[in-house]
């Protein structure tokens, strides 16, 4: 099972010169029906590839920013439809399109904003009406961009041997955007569109100025315990102050930061209990922190539970608890140790530090 390909627009962007002074333009090389489709080279280069975009999985809270495919949503104002939306209004005049004219014309529409964002390279943009029949009488838009691979050789005869093709293109790091979101076989999703990008610059983000895209699950964890934050505050500090302003600006500094250090201001209890309301969304919330150059990776739901934290005179202990250890790689004369009771080991710390 494949979409079949109604419509299509070739167009090769051509980029000359960086920055502020590139010269960017478009030319249309071709637009073909189904009938021209099925004759051209393009066929068996594009063979499979929708259903491949189209199964591609994506996360609607992925679990970081920079994962190359999202779901986009088009922006709606409150009290407004779909069609307040221009990206959408887009999309869905090459979807109704009536003629390969009028596909044509709404496609160079395309090609022209798309070639205006920034940082793009030159390359290949196919933009494609294709239909899925077994699911669906609507089609989907495709827009596919490739861009030229400079270092591409081929074989031609024993005398050159080699030759370089120097506007070479592969479906390899192909970037797509499919209109509308397809969740699941035989169901779409009308406001909602899947962009696949495998580069870190975000031309369609570009492109596509009125999407917006789904919080990723760090983004949403960190926002629901700042929350809880927040609320600690204002239960602790009544009223306005400005200790309590402090405080504030404190903990924002620290949830912004890359690096951060444990906080010391909820009990185990407290922990347990706001954890609890995350793990309930979100079973799989990692765990993840260093004690010194130690690094201790788990799960939320591991502490209290797997995972414990403590404190000896001033040092930070992390007690880890499970029904069997298991080494890799390197072998270490540890694998041979007859563990102590805990107890005797939290001796030989309390002697350590009295010690000192």
């Amino acid at each position: 099972m494949d979409f079949e390909i109604k419509s299509l627009a070739f167009y090769v962007i051509e980029v000359e010169g960086s920055g502020e002074h590139a010269k960017k333009k478009y030319k249309q090389m071709a637009v073909l029906d189904e009938a021209m489709y099925e004759e051209s080279p393009l066929k068996s280069f594009l063979d499979g590839e929708l259903m491949k975009i189209s199964n591609r999985k994506v996360d609607r809270h992925p679990k970081n920013e920079q994962v190359p495919t999202k779901i986009g949503r088009f922006i709606v104002e409150q009290g407004y439809d779909l069609g307040s939306n221009p990206n959408y209004n887009l999309f869905h005049r090459i979807r109704i399109s009536d003629s390969l004219d009028s596909f044509s014309k709404e496609s160079s529409e395309v090609a022209s904003t798309y070639t205006d964002t920034t940082a793009i390279r030159g390359g290949v943009l196919i933009i494609i009406k294709a239909k899925l029949n077994k699911y669906f009488d609507e089609p989907f838009v495709f827009i596919l961009k490739c861009d030229f691979e400079q270092k591409v050789a081929s074989i031609t005869d024993e005398n050159t041997l080699i030759r370089n093709v120097q506007m070479a293109i592969t479906t390899k790091n192909m970037k797509s955007i499919q209109y509308p979101f397809m969740p699941e076989e035989g169901m779409v999703e009308e406001g909602e569109l899947k962009i696949h990008q495998s580069s870190h610059s975000r031309y369609f983000e570009d492109f596509l100025k009125y999407v917006e895209y789904g919080e990723s699950m760090p983004e949403i964890i960190m926002n629901q315990v700042m929350g809880l934050v927040h609320r600690e505050i204002s239960e602790t500090y009544v009223e306005e102050s400005d200790e309590k302003e402090k405080v504030e600006q404190a903990m924002e500094a620290w949830a912004t930061s890359p690096k951060r250090e444990l906080q010391e201001r909820w009990s185990d209890e407290q922990v347990m209990e706001a954890s609890a309301s995350l793990i309930e969304h979100t079973p799989e919330i990692e765990l993840k922190f260093k004690l010194d150059h130690l690094s201790v990776k788990g799960l939320l739901a591991d502490y209290g539970e797997n995972v414990h934290i403590a404190k000896i005179n001033d040092r930070y202990v992390v007690l880890l608890e499970g029904d069997f250890l298991q080494f890799e790689k390197n072998v270490s004369p540890v694998e041979m140790l007859k563990p102590s009771d805990l107890k005797l080991v939290l001796e030989r710390m309390n002697k350590k530090y009295s010690n000192l």
